[in-house]
């Protein structure tokens, strides 16, 4: 009687349940473990378990292995089987061992949580605030995705101007990828990292006998890129000599070879990218005015990740997925500590910094969450601002109010602007501002 109680018990919860015994043989599976497996009672019962969920983890890492043999419970790791239609699921399980009336282990207890839906909604949540591969709520971003449909379709040079690390050449690959040419090359050249005496011939090639070495022809990044596109990167780094060969190829669709004496044809869009202020270096006449106005038709300039703090969740999230991949590890998130520290740091390396603080925290991580001694070594004696009260475990409130201070800031303590930026009333941002404290 005291069984079927039990029975009746299990079965009115919506977590699947099952218990094998020191064989891995299923001894009990509920009604909710029916459902999410899609495997009936008497089916799965007598079965190794193995065999009934097909996880990832069934074969090298069993967690309800690792629990029996430890004593230690595995608390909400996320996993993924495969039902008996074949169909991939996303579950979250919880282990324990199972103990009889002395205290005497007889095998392990498993639950499970069906997690389809939250994946799904994460899916819809990143893919509305994503192209491409670049992932942002900032309004300033998402202007930007509001008008690269209508850039790519065109074969105007693009100017991307920001910060290093904001993700320029994400961005110059999406106006390539859903344009007409994203079955031609794309060819990306660092300016910077190529001495003034080679670049010229990088970009344009040679011919046998242009100098010394040169033994045969050579084709140029504008060849490899024909009918494709070529990015330009740290393009002010180019000295003024290669300006006017450059300059020629946006005006002319024509180039010469390093001793050449014959002009190439150049079926090439351009987009050229900076993290200088090339306006200033034009009026010191470190860059030519004339291709200053070639290659500035359209401008997309990047915000830098401190002035859009916002993403840095999703960015967290997203870096995650990417090095569980790679790392073969299921790592669920950062603590509250981990992500108020996190959303602070002003971030002189942008988005490229914290791909690698998150990295950093892979290779220390242990457990199945980024705890703060996981972070790099300045983040240990780094104090977390008591001022908006990140000393504490970060709540929605608090995320709301270093959101708010931060629209405050962009916009110069303009309210009117800072409420359009976070898309309320000016009388809601007033009271929110008086509520925390902000002056």
């Amino acid at each position: 009687m005291e069984k079927e109680a039990q029975t009746v018990i299990l079965d009115s919860i919506t977590e699947g349940v099952f218990t094998v015994d020191l064989n891995w043989e299923i001894t009990f599976f509920n009604q909710a473990a029916e459902k999410i497996t899609k495997i009936p009672r008497q089916q799965a019962i007598g079965q190794l378990c193995k065999n009934i969920l097909r996880s990832e983890l069934c074969e090298k890492d069993c967690a309800l292995q690792k629990t029996i043999e430890t004593g230690k419970p595995i608390i909400n790791k996320p996993v993924h089987i495969v039902d008996a239609k074949g169909n991939r699921k996303a579950i979250s399980i919880t282990t324990a061992i199972l103990k009889d009336k002395r205290s005497k282990i007889i095998g392990g207890v498993e639950t499970f949580r069906d997690m389809s839906l939250v994946e799904q909604l994460r899916k819809e949540i990143q893919q509305g605030y994503s192209f491409e591969d670049i992932i942002s709520r900032n309004h300033q971003v998402q202007k930007l995705f509001s008008i690269l449909p209508n850039v790519a379709q065109s074969n105007a040079t693009v100017l991307i101007t920001g910060e290093t690390g904001t993700g320029k050449e994400l961005f110059a690959r999406a106006v390539h990828n859903i344009g007409p040419r994203k079955n031609r090359p794309f060819i990306a050249v660092n300016c910077g990292a190529l001495p003034d005496t080679l670049l010229e011939s990088e970009l344009f090639g040679y011919k046998a006998g242009a100098f010394t070495d040169a033994k045969k022809d050579k084709a140029g990044r504008f060849a490899l890129a024909e009918g494709g596109t070529i990015f330009l990167d740290e393009i002010t780094d180019i000295p003024i000599s290669v300006q006017v060969k450059l300059l020629r190829v946006l005006q002319e669709k024509t180039y010469e070879p390093l001793g050449g004496t014959f002009s190439c044809k150049a079926d090439v869009r351009v987009i050229a990218a900076t993290n200088k202020d090339i306006e200033k270096l034009v009026t010191q006449d470190k860059f030519r005015r004339d291709l200053y106005y070639r290659i500035n038709i359209v401008k997309l300039a990047l915000p830098a990740l401190r002035e859009r703090r916002e993403d840095i969740p999703l960015l967290i999230d997203h870096f995650i997925s990417r090095f569980n991949r790679l790392h073969n590890k299921n790592i669920t998130g950062v603590t509250d500590e981990v992500l108020a520290i996190l959303l602070e740091y002003e971030y002189p390396g942008n988005i490229r910094e914290l791909e690698n603080i998150i990295e950093h925290c892979f290779v220390l991580c242990q457990a199945e969450i980024i705890q703060r001694e996981c972070l790099p070594a300045m983040f240990q004696k780094k104090q977390i601002d008591e001022s908006i009260g990140l000393n504490k475990a970060v709540t929605l409130e608090e995320m709301e109010r270093i959101f708010i201070k931060q629209a405050l800031r962009q916009n110069n303590d303009n309210r009117t602007a800072a409420a359009r930026q976070l898309g309320i009333n000016k009388s809601t941002l007033f009271r929110k501002m008086k509520g925390f404290d902000i002056k």
